[in-house]
């Protein structure tokens, strides 16, 4: 079924172009009312009751990234869209504790890139799937800067308070949302990960299989890891070795498997992370914990489903008005999109979770297909009209004098919603078999000279079309 899908989208294509424009004014009209309404922040708990997880790959005890769910706006639709849109704040120079001794010209760009990622207007949008990855990384790749002129992969607590301090100042002075310490529920003990036992590096590189691993992670392939995963599952071992190696000393109650052994693998995999930082160049290593956390976000869909009752009783019988039965279904969706966006593979994953709990519930009929559900419908709208579902693959905001600000969409938001075929669905594997790519069409100029591809054995992960618009 999700295969088809590309199929669906290869077929209509050839239109593309001409939404790029729609596009553009439907996303203005959501995002220019972060930049001119004062944000009112609330948390959302994002527990739905029926737990839906895909399935690849299973990586047992270790998580790339902790993300935590986002602080959310509330907005009122504008009446008319505006140009394009322009950071609205003046840079300055931060105020400092002086009490982080840490080069922070060296981290120039990756501070650059995150306050980009995390820009005011922005940050509550799109915190789950790009502010809080990047903000994640940025944590990573400080502890390896602090710790590499002193043999160290962790702060102490105090240097922890001090740096952490400086980071979100840096950051906010750069044009970065003040609130990424609730959007992304960071704290200074981010920088310490106090449980796990192993914090030098002469200690780590004893213990750890340290060519194995930066084998596994010195290139993250973005299209192959979240499926067949390769530095993951390194990353998990060596987290595991060092956990282990600091139970022989603290005692039984610290091993794997024990609530203290799994917060210290937790706290382990953070040391990891530091070290990988210091032997990769910062460019490698954003791009590896970019890769990481993608798994990891487009496995969960974030929007909360309640108990769809108003859905079921418009729906559930086999005499029920189709007038009435859309009307609620789309009500209820309409409520249920968060003013987030979502990535095309959350967007398939919020399709099928919810589709399952009306089949559960006794909704039988595809009422996907008869009240037009598409993929669109569970992102960020504009009047209702059209989403914008960003990227599986990890994406960034950028800027330029001509266009403002910009951020890749995913041009899959007519393709219609998946109805699960079985309602005791709980898990979908969004990851193609290996299988041989067909022969490639011969153009008609070039002949029988043409150059075709067969049997060549590939792995074909979910991918969509993209294109990148300004706001």
């Amino acid at each position: 079924m999700v295969h088809n899908l590309l199929k669906e989208m290869e077929s209509s294509s050839s239109g593309f172009s001409a939404q790029g424009t729609v596009y553009h004014w439907l996303v203005l009209f959501a995002i220019w009312l972060c930049g001119c309404q004062h944000v009112l922040s609330q948390k959302t708990t994002l527990e739905p009751k029926d737990k839906f997880l895909l399935s690849d790959p299973p990586i047992g005890l270790f998580d790339p990234i902790e993300i935590s769910p986002s602080v959310l706006p509330h907005n009122a639709n504008p009446v008319e869209p505006l140009s394009p849109m322009y950071p609205n704040y003046t840079s300055y120079d931060p105020i400092l504790t002086g009490k982080c001794h840490v080069n922070f010209s060296a981290l120039s760009d990756i501070m650059e890139k995150t306050a980009s990622d995390c820009s005011i207007p922005l940050a509550p949008l799109v915190a789950d799937v790009i502010c809080c990855p990047q903000v994640n990384s940025l944590m990573n790749i400080f502890q390896a800067a602090y710790g590499s002129a002193n043999d160290t992969l962790v702060l102490n607590q105090a240097s922890a308070n001090a740096c952490f301090s400086d980071i979100m100042s840096i950051l906010a002075s750069r044009g970065a949302n003040t609130n990424i310490p609730e959007l992304c529920t960071l704290r200074p003990s981010n920088l310490t990960d106090a449980s796990c036992p192993v914090k030098d590096i002469s200690s780590f590189e004893k213990i750890v299989n340290v060519s194995k691993l930066l084998d596994a992670c010195s290139s993250v392939d973005p299209l192959k890891e979240c499926c067949r995963p390769v530095c993951q599952p390194a990353i998990a071992e060596a987290a595991v070795h060092i956990s282990s190696g600091g139970a022989n000393m603290l005692g039984s109650s610290s091993m794997p498997g024990s609530s203290a052994g799994i917060d210290a693998v937790s706290d382990c995999k953070g040391v990891v992370h530091s070290w990988l930082s210091m032997k990769l160049s910062s460019e490698e290593a954003n791009s590896a914990f970019r890769v990481l956390s993608g798994c990891k976000v487009n496995k969960v869909c974030p929007l909360e489903f309640d108990t769809p009752s108003s859905v079921v009783k418009a729906c559930g019988k086999a005499s029920t008005s189709a007038t009435s039965c859309c009307a609620a279904l789309h009500t209820y969706i309409g409520t249920r999109q968060k003013q987030i966006f979502v990535t095309n593979l959350q967007a398939i994953n919020c399709a099928t979770m919810f589709g399952s709990m009306l089949q559960k519930a006794g909704v039988v009929d595809d009422i996907y297909g008869l009240c037009d559900i598409d993929l669109k419908d569970f992102s960020l709208q504009a009047f209702g009209q059209q989403g914008c579902l960003l990227r599986s693959l990890p994406t960034d905001i950028s800027f330029d004098n001509a266009t403002g600000i910009s951020f890749t969409c995913d041009l899959s938001d007519n393709i219609a919603a998946p109805w699960p075929s079985s309602s005791s669905l709980q898990s979908l594997s969004l990851c193609a078999p290996e299988m041989s790519l067909p022969a490639l069409p011969i153009s008609p100029k070039s002949g029988s000279s043409g150059t075709s591809r067969t049997g060549i054995g590939v792995l074909l992960p979910l991918v969509f079309l993209t294109t990148t618009i300004s706001i």
